[in-house]
């Protein structure tokens, strides 16, 4: 979708907006000049836009998808401006300007920042993010639309639409989400080719003990049930109705322990079987519900986990739908292309989205907590539009790499 040249707010401060005050605070200059430091992308010498700028303005870019590269330089430009000197002049880098910046930093600083910061973030008294001693998390994945450029198209495809193929070449990424804060988190993207059972796999780090995982039936396989269930999480996942898994022994609950197989010759030997706990059931009186549905854990213990609490817990998972709906919808904007033209630039620019995604669910979230509130009370979209109007001030980024402002 094309962009006309967009302008912020007439009078808009730059302590509204250079400051990036929550996006600072979530990600402080120390630890970006760290990652630059160990990726070798620090500025090596004094430029218009310093590789620590050129990383809080991807982020930025993030926050204002729908307004020009300049128009989003001019503000951090003019912040820059009214904290040092307001009566200097500025003079905003050009497009090719800001490309070149963007390419000198590549995506690797991105993404370890990204991978560095991005965690779940609920602490004990956290509202809705906790089942019994659990942090429930969820397991999904997504697309979204790049712009239409050849490189674009070679690195990462699109899907075949009715007529053709679509317009836009696609991304693909898989992500867990802290379903209490609705924090994206371990996010790994790839091709529109590549597939989510592939990209999961390289979510499984970001996995722990302490945790429930939910994930829906197509991310069942005997194998990743087994790599997931290793990283110490515990595991509450829909399955297909037609896997074979025969009672071994009813519990109290309704439910009944059973065990999946690698294969059908281990099935038939009874070898390698591994013990999981079955729950299946229906929802009466709602409209297309199906009917049966059937959910395995490996959580064996009935009174850990009753049947009722589990079925009622697993439909929790479509807070991850909500999530991706704030990072594809509200925060992008519907219809918004991503703007890169290279695929590099196109990965950067997506880790750039997924922490201002961070940086605002992380404000929702000390909100939240004063408020003892849950945080799904709190509107998303008025948390943007608040954090776009006017970012609280923490501390500036300088220019050039100076000494910082109080």
């Amino acid at each position: 979708m094309a962009r006309t040249l967009a302008e912020l707010p007439k009078g808009s401060r730059i302590t509204d907006y250079i400051s990036l005050g929550v996006v600072t605070k979530t990600f402080p200059e120390a630890t970006v000049k760290t990652v630059l430091e160990a990726t070798g992308r620090s500025s090596q010498r004094q430029r218009e836009l310093p590789a620590h700028v050129v990383v809080y303005y991807v982020i930025a870019l993030a926050l204002y998808m729908q307004s020009s590269y300049r128009e989003v330089l001019r503000c951090l430009l003019e912040g820059i401006q009214w904290l040092l000197n307001p009566t200097a002049r500025i003079k905003v880098t050009g497009k090719s300007g800001i490309s070149q910046a963007r390419t000198r930093l590549g995506v690797e600083p991105l993404k370890q920042l990204h991978d560095q910061t991005v965690r779940p973030i609920a602490v004990a008294a956290t509202k809705g993010a906790w089942y019994r001693d659990w942090r429930v998390v969820s397991l999904d994945g997504s697309t979204l639309d790049v712009a239409d450029e050849d490189a674009n198209d070679a690195a990462f495809g699109r899907p075949v639409a009715q007529r053709g193929k679509s317009a836009f070449p696609q991304l693909r990424f898989v992500s867990l989400v802290e379903n209490g804060t609705h924090v994206l988190f371990g996010t790994q993207i790839g091709s529109y080719g590549t597939s989510e059972m592939t990209l999961a796999k390289g979510v499984l780090p970001w996995l722990g003990q302490g945790m429930l995982c939910l994930a829906d039936r197509y991310f069942f396989s005997f194998e990743f049930w087994n790599r997931t269930q290793d990283t110490g999480a515990e595991l509450l996942w829909r399955i297909r109705k037609n896997l074979r898994l025969a009672c071994e022994r009813r519990l109290a609950d309704g439910s009944y322990l059973s065990r999946t197989y690698p294969s059908q010759e281990d099935r038939r030997r009874n070898t390698n079987g591994v013990v999981v706990r079955v729950i299946d059931y229906q929802l009466e009186g709602v409209a297309g519900a199906e009917p049966l549905y059937r959910l395995i854990t490996t959580i064996l213990d009935p009174e850990k986990a009753p049947a009722a609490e589990l079925a009622a817990l697993y439909h929790e998972r479509w807070e991850i739908e909500t999530a991706l709906d704030e990072l594809k919808t509200h925060l992008r904007g519907a219809r918004i292309v991503l703007r890169s033209k290279t695929p590099d630039l196109v990965r950067q620019e997506f880790y750039g989205l997924l922490m201002a995604h961070f940086a605002i669910r992380g404000l929702m979230h000390e909100a939240a907590l004063k408020a003892d509130e849950d945080p799904d009370r709190l509107s998303f979209v008025h948390a943007v539009r608040v954090i776009r109007r006017k970012l609280p001030i923490f501390h500036a980024i300088p220019p050039r790499g100076e000494a910082e402002v109080p």
